[in-house]
C-alpha cells in the first residue's frame, strides 16, 4: 500500500513539472491569433473559470515566439481602447493563463505601457495604504484596497531575468495585476464593493459580446 502511494506521489510530482513547462496550447493559439486588435475581455461571472486560475509561466523557447508578440500587441490595444481604458493588464482578462501582464508607468516620463513576462512579486514592505480600485473584469464595480506602498518584482526582459523595485501607486497596479496571475481579483481584498454609477452609465449600452470560437 505504502509503494502505491510512492508510485501515485512520483506520478503526480512528474505530471504538475509537465504542466509548468508547457509551451502555447492549441487553445491559446486560438484566443491569440483569432482575436481583433482589441480583444474580448473576460469577466466575471461567465469567465470565472479563466479568471481564477492560477496561471503558468511562458517557456524559454517562447520568448521570442510570433504568439507572444501577437499577445503583447493585441493586449497593449485593449488596455489602451477607449472601450477600457486600463492602467493594467493581465493575460488571464484576455482569455490566457501565462504570467504575463501590462502595466502603465505612471512612475516613468510619458507614463508609457509595460510588458512583463513571467513577472513574479519578490516582496513587500512599507505602509499599508487603502485606496479604491476596479477592474475590467469586474465593470462598473469598485472598492478600497489595502496595499503595501512598495514591492519588488522580477520578471523576464530579452531573455534575461530582472529585478526591480516600484513605490506609490505604481506599486498598486503591479499588485493587481499580479493577483490576477494567482486567481484572485481586487473584490477579493477589497474592504467594501460598490456600483459606479458613472462607470455603470457609460457601459449601459457596452454590447462586448464573447466570440463565439471563445
Amino acid at each position: 500500500m505504502k509503494a502505491h502511494i510512492l508510485v501515485i506521489a512520483a506520478l503526480m510530482l512528474g505530471a504538475s513539472c509537465v504542466r509548468t513547462n508547457l509551451s502555447w496550447t492549441a487553445r491559446e493559439k486560438t484566443v491569440i491569433f483569432k482575436s481583433s486588435p482589441v480583444m474580448y475581455v473576460t469577466t466575471l461571472p461567465q469567465d470565472s473559470t479563466i479568471l481564477r486560475a492560477k496561471c503558468l509561466e511562458v517557456v524559454e523557447k517562447d520568448y521570442d515566439s510570433k504568439e507572444l508578440k501577437t499577445l503583447l500587441e493585441k493586449m497593449l490595444k485593449t488596455v489602451t481602447d477607449p472601450s477600457q481604458e486600463g492602467v493594467g493588464i493581465a493575460a488571464p482578462q484576455v482569455g490566457v493563463n501565462r504570467r504575463i501582464v501590462l502595466v502603465q508607468r505612471l512612475d516613468k516620463e510619458d507614463e508609457p505601457f509595460e510588458a512583463y513576462v513571467n513577472i513574479q512579486i519578490d516582496s513587500l514592505w512599507g505602509d499599508i495604504v487603502v485606496l479604491e480600485e476596479g477592474c475590467l473584469s469586474v465593470p462598473a464595480q469598485r472598492g478600497p484596497v489595502p496595499r503595501y506602498s512598495n514591492v519588488k518584482i522580477s520578471y523576464i526582459r530579452d531573455g534575461k531575468k530582472v529585478s526591480e523595485c516600484v513605490e506609490g501607486y505604481t506599486a498598486r497596479i503591479f499588485q493587481h495585476e499580479c493577483d490576477h496571475l494567482d486567481g484572485i481579483l481586487y473584490i477579493d481584498r477589497a474592504l467594501e464593493v460598490f456600483t459606479d454609477t458613472t462607470w455603470a452609465a457609460q457601459r449601459e449600452n457596452f454590447t462586448y459580446e464573447r466570440p463565439e470560437w471563445f
